[in-house]
């Protein structure tokens, strides 16, 4: 009984600790606990969020300094969503397929 309790705790504690961190709802604490967050940038999350909630992911990337793409994806891969979204990474452009050179012709 006592391990089948002891279990039950474990897992409790583990699907709390999954659980996602909504940067528009969280706390300065919540927001620490989010690895990748510390003081710093949970302070510069709560400051910018006092302006007004982000939107999206693209505009949590504008306004705080110090996340960009990768540390974005980092971050949500934690558990941070912006307004219960992970972050999706826009698509990679696909450059466009180089034209080929005319071939040289030679003169008779």
């Amino acid at each position: 009984m006592l391990k089948k309790a002891i279990t039950l705790l474990l897992s409790l504690a583990t699907t709390i600790a999954m659980a996602a961190v909504d940067v528009n709802t969280a706390t300065e604490a919540d927001l620490d606990s989010v690895k990748g967050i510390g003081p710093g940038t949970s302070g510069k999350l709560l400051e910018q969020r006092k302006a007004s909630k982000f939107k999206d992911w693209p505009d949590l990337i504008a306004r705080v300094p110090g996340i960009g793409d990768k540390r974005a994806a980092k971050l949500s891969a934690e558990g941070l969503t912006v307004n219960g979204t992970k972050y999706q990474p826009a698509a990679a452009e696909t450059p466009a397929p180089k034209a080929k050179a005319p071939a040289a012709t030679t003169k008779p």
